[in-house]
């Protein structure tokens, strides 16, 4: 199936997997990439030599395009824009808009840049700014959201943008891409579905949480670190909902001085960082703490399975997901039937199909 994103991307299939904190990593990506879609390699869990690391361990295991994921606003953004075109990466995905700047110096080195966004005015900005897609997420997907659906953020973007627009939250299956299809996207983009595969290196007892959740066990909190963050309702979600100020800032510094160990950071830094994510919003110090180390909370649960004290992002899409298929089997399950509803659209609605009787 060819569309503006196949020819973008110099891949197979219009599906993107997305860059997952503790998730995508090497293994992850290169199953993504060998089965022909757009894996994405997480960076803002890494550290920039890990990161280099990490693009040579893909590019050991295949020739086929891949991207990497990195903060705008993190204060090494330039030095890992540099290991991503030094490395000869393929694609550059933001999960905030990325300066002018950033995108001129990525463009420059031939990187195809796609940053996500979630309403129409930074579709329209970034565009402008020169950006190759956008990756539109609504307020289906996991993580950190806004609160417009799909179904109406979507078609928004695509009518205000003439780059390729990628469809993001609420989609796990072929039926999905060609709805996404039919609104205009060049693609799709999941996270929760690939994270629901066997080659995803998050614990057995993590997907086993997944796979039991209903629409009912995801839910939309603020308490993390004060921006809307769609997620599974886990024992640390409930908790920090139902915390006082004292108790929050104490957890949020212990949990923050783990990320500092791990990430080499500082505490000036790690503030820094915190505030830089605040986006105009009135945060506690307990949530700009959060904020800086919320990738210690995830890392508790995806890499150490401690689902009691770490936090699960899950778009909506968990609710209907059920098996734990590898990533080659999930990309060719997606694209058979994307290829049958296709098909059977076109049975439904041709003239042969719908013709009236003969007089008539």
């Amino acid at each position: 199936m060819r569309t503006a994103l196949t020819d973008l991307a110099g891949v197979r299939h219009p599906i993107v997997q997305t860059g997952m904190g503790w998730v995508s990593g090497p293994r992850l990506v290169t199953a993504t990439a060998r089965a022909g879609a757009l894996g994405i390699l997480a960076s803002a869990t890494m550290t920039p030599d890990q990161l280099r690391c990490a693009v040579r361990e893909v590019r050991s295991r295949t020739d086929a395009p891949f991207g990497v994921n990195l903060r705008a606003d993190a204060g090494d953004a330039r030095e890992r824009v540099r290991i991503i075109v030094e490395e000869g990466v393929r694609v550059a995905s933001f999960a905030l808009a990325p300066s002018r700047e950033l995108i001129a110096e990525l463009k420059d080195a031939g990187v195809v840049v796609v940053p996500s966004v979630g309403a129409r005015r930074h579709a329209e900005k970034v565009a402008a700014w020169g950006a190759d897609a956008v990756i539109v997420q609504g307020g289906e997907g996991g993580g950190h959201t806004g609160s417009v659906a799909t179904t109406v953020l979507l078609p928004q973007v695509v009518d205000a943008v003439d780059i390729p627009v990628i469809a993001a939250g609420g989609f796990h299956d072929g039926r999905g891409l060609v709805a996404g299809l039919a609104y205009g996207a060049a693609g799709v983009a999941m996270g929760t579905r690939f994270l629901l595969t066997s080659d995803s290196t998050a614990p057995d007892a993590v997907k086993a949480r997944y796979l039991a959740a209903t629409a009912e066990d995801i839910t939309l909190t603020t308490a993390v670190d004060g921006l809307p963050h769609r997620m599974l309702r886990t024992e640390m979600v409930a908790a920090l909902e139902g915390a006082g100020r004292a108790r929050s800032l104490y957890g949020a510094v212990r949990q923050a001085a783990r990320f500092r160990r791990v990430s080499g950071l500082s505490w000036p830094g790690m503030v820094r960082d915190g505030l830089a994510m605040r986006h105009g919003r009135d945060l506690s110090w307990s949530q700009v703490l959060l904020a800086a180390n919320a990738p210690m909370l995830l890392k508790a649960s995806m890499v150490e399975g401690r689902t009691d004290v770490g936090v699960m992002a899950s778009g909506q899409v968990a609710a209907l997901i059920e098996d734990l298929p590898s990533v080659a089997e999930l990309v060719g399950r997606i694209m058979a039937e994307a290829e049958r509803t296709l098909a059977a659209l076109d049975a439904g609605f041709s003239p042969s199909a719908n013709s009236s009787p003969s007089g008539d």
